[in-house]
């Protein structure tokens, strides 16, 4: 963590020593390639929210605000987690294998001996591209949440789309929407920062870096849900 902060702080100064098209490429593959998997959970997910909350809700007469419960637990919770788990699953787990596979070919010391740091070369881009994309994959995440929900909704409780819409609109505000890109984040960093910590240290074996990109997958989602649970109790100090 303290190395990573200082790369991030050459960066900063303009000193870090990356090359700008492996950024490129790895916002590629963090943002455009991980739309489909993260399409189809975060549907899933809504759909089975609003499943579950219309029967409850409907033995009250008050099905009309399923909307406002897909709308609030998608765009402050689940929307921000399941991408953060996802792309611990696909992103953190192949940033291991990769940066494991370095480590056994010893690409990691050659570049130490070259002078250039590993930490600039190999983390940085990673952390940077992540950090970018999951705020966008947050957003697009609680619009395929809601659309979800909206499916549920219309055909279970014969809501119009129109009427889904208007609730939805009234459960959440800016600071909603805002806290789960907040989040959404960290989690990035937290996940580029497991998968590379567990990469760069893994043994220099095949079944070493299998076992790295296991545990990438395992530390980043531990992460994850322990800073939501943080959050959670910030925010609930906070009001918010």
């Amino acid at each position: 963590m303290g190395e990573a902060t200082l790369s991030f702080g050459r960066l900063l100064r303009g000193q870090a020593n990356f090359r700008r098209g492996d950024l490129a490429l790895i916002i590629q593959e963090c943002g455009a390639q991980a739309l489909p998997i993260v399409t189809l959970i975060n549907f899933l997910v809504g759909l089975i929210i609003a499943f579950v909350g219309a029967v409850q809700l409907q033995k009250f007469g008050a099905g009309i605000y399923v909307a406002d419960l897909v709308a609030i637990v998608t765009v402050r919770e689940l929307g921000c987690i399941m991408t953060g788990i996802i792309m611990a699953g696909r992103t953190g787990s192949g940033f291991a294998a990769q940066l494991g596979t370095m480590n056994v070919n010893q690409e990691i010391e050659a570049l130490s001996t070259l002078g250039v740091s590993s930490m600039d070369f190999l983390v940085l881009p990673r952390m940077l591209a992540l950090s970018l994309m999951m705020p966008l994959l947050c957003c697009y995440a609680d619009l395929i949440g809601i659309l979800g929900g909206a499916t549920v909704a219309i055909n279970m409780s014969g809501q119009s789309p129109t009427q889904y819409w208007v609730e939805t609109r009234g459960a959440i505000g800016l600071v909603d929407v805002g806290l789960g890109i907040g989040k959404s984040v960290i989690f990035g960093v937290l996940v580029a920062l497991a998968g590379c910590l567990r990469g760069m240290t893994s043994g220099r074996d095949a079944a070493a870096v299998g076992e790295a990109a296991t545990s990438a997958v395992v530390l980043g989602i531990v992460w994850i849900i322990v800073t939501d649970g943080i959050f959670a109790v910030l925010t609930n100090i906070l009001g918010i």
